[in-house]
């Protein structure tokens, strides 16, 4: 289609001066059209600074410089505006902006008129030391401290979860509307930690950042920090080019994220239904799973791995071979517990119809990974956007399916099968690595790079843009589970209470890799 925003493609720098800023009235229209034909947000977000840093405590003019990244088939495309303090929301019309509004608004107290729902994402004041936009009454630093959504009725009651939870789990708030044992509305409160990674990265030595991405959430580690290599790849004008044994190696490092993530959850959703055979199974082989990247790397979850230019660790052909042999004795294993799975009748009847989010409310949402493949969304990073040796590896599409929480349960077990082949394949070919240090490289300036990858939650993107002096300005992380926190409320409408910690557990969404 024609558009005024302009391609770009993943991982590769462009210059500054080559995004088109736009009237935002334009920018608004031309984005909507994206979205018409299909298109979805990759970022949207304000380039000012996130460090406290603004002149005078207030943004230049009363407008905010952002910058939209969109992505329309096989294709990402990038605009800039200058936003202002008050401004037609987008919301209205296309609800994937629904969540980058409302970051925005906090972030920088700029009001999207007729937002559906504008609420705090972190719960923070502004960076920009503005008044408040949300027209609350409570402490911006308080979350929780504001009125919830209510649904009228004498019969209506509400039950609040969180958030302060058993076990070892990050805090969230869960709170439902409930006529009886039904669902009405969820309504789903994050961002108590304040974590604060996003503006730390800027001025971060590259060993600081290394540290940083590898933690942005624990489970996506490889992830994160692939996106994070790319982007600094990009920049870096040093050469900082992989090699293919690399990567090979980084392909590895996400497979092996994704089977063991995956493992776990179907061994977490069958003990939610009380098939405790497979719970047990599944986590001991998640346990297997992560003890090979241990093998890799020196750590579980693959910390220190995926470093820019290369990978963190001396490798041998011995690795690669221990490694698949772990591998090859597990496969069998994997596979008769995925058959018990989906073969026994009382999984299947809590399974089947639970949590079911159709595919238009999928699309309008804008899910990413299993939970949209679940709802036969096609979209897989890695093959519309393939870095790494996923250039090179057919990765299979995903079926039609029906939206429950059999869909997404049956999403994870056929990248379980997927996942093993590939690295049953990759594996042998994997020759030697040099262990490749991580170093502060000079930067080119006044430019901006996007990456983007399939974690194993779904589509991964860091966007970094430097200043005239090639220093970081902005650093912008998104996890998939931004996208896909609505997914889950959407999933409880009209189900029974009790069946909130399976279908909570069919997305096991990320709380830590939402509150940057």
């Amino acid at each position: 289609m024609e558009t005024k925003f302009h391609a770009i493609t993943n991982g590769e720098a462009i210059d500054r001066n080559d995004i088109p800023h736009l009237p935002f009235t334009e920018f608004r229209d031309e984005a909507l059209a994206l979205v018409a034909e299909g298109g979805k947000v990759v970022q949207l977000f304000g380039t000012a600074a996130v460090d406290g840093a603004l002149p005078d405590g207030a943004l230049p003019d009363g407008l905010l410089p952002t910058i939209a990244v969109m992505r329309l088939e096989d294709q990402l495309w990038v605009a800039a505006t200058d936003l202002p303090e008050t401004y037609a929301s987008l919301t209205q019309e296309a609800e994937v902006f629904h969540l980058f509004e409302r970051e925005l608004a906090e972030q920088f107290g700029v009001t999207p008129e007729d937002h559906p729902w504008l609420r705090m994402v972190r719960y923070h004041p502004n960076y920009a030391d503005r008044p408040d936009v949300f027209g609350n009454d409570y402490a911006v630093d308080i979350p929780g401290n504001y009125s919830y959504y209510a649904v009228a009725g004498e019969e209506i009651h509400e039950v609040a979860v969180g958030p302060v939870h058993a076990g070892v789990i990050e805090p969230g708030h869960f709170r439902f509307n409930c006529i009886g044992e039904r669902v009405l509305n969820l309504e789903i409160s994050l961002g108590f930690q304040h974590r604060g990674i996003e503006p730390m990265l800027p001025g971060a030595t590259a060993g600081r950042r290394q540290l940083l991405v590898g933690t942005i959430a624990g489970d996506t580690s490889a992830a994160h920090s692939l996106c994070h290599a790319h982007a600094i790849e990009a920049l870096a004008l040093a050469d900082l080019s992989v090699s293919t044994p690399d990567q090979m190696v980084r392909t590895a490092a996400l497979e092996l994220e994704r089977l063991a993530n995956h493992t776990g959850d179907l061994g977490a959703l069958s003990g939610d239904v009380a098939f405790l055979p497979p719970a047990n199974y599944c986590g001991r082989m998640r346990g297997d799973l992560l003890n090979m990247t241990l093998w890799f790397c020196g750590n579980r979850f693959s910390r220190g791995l995926v470093v820019p230019g290369g990978v963190g660790m001396d490798l041998e052909p011995v690795d690669s071979e221990t490694v698949l042999g772990r591998l090859t004795e597990l496969k069998p294993q994997l596979e008769h517990v995925i058959d018990l799975i989906f073969t026994t009748s009382t999984v299947r009847a809590r399974f089947d119809g639970c949590g079911r989010v159709s595919h238009e409310d999928a699309q309008h949402l804008g899910l990413v990974g299993p939970a949209a493949r679940a709802s036969g969304m096609d979209y897989d990073a890695r093959r519309v956007f393939p870095t790494e040796h996923y250039t090179q590896i057919d990765v299979p599409k995903c079926q039609p399916f029906t939206g429950d929480v059999y869909a997404r349960a049956r999403v994870r077990a056929d990248e379980i099968i997927a996942s093993v082949a590939l690295l049953q394949d990759l594996l042998p070919k994997i020759k030697s690595t040099k262990s490749t240090a991580v170093q502060d490289h000079a930067l080119a300036p006044s430019s901006l790079v996007v990456t983007l990858n399939e974690a194993w939650r779904g589509e991964v993107s860091h966007c970094v843009l430097t200043d005239a002096q090639g220093k970081i300005e902005r650093y912008k992380i998104k996890d998939p589970s931004f996208h896909n926190w609505n997914g889950l409320a959407m999933s409880l409408r009209d189900t029974g209470i009790s069946d909130f910690p399976l279908n909570n557990k069919s997305f096991n969404l990320s709380y830590c890799g939402h509150d940057l």
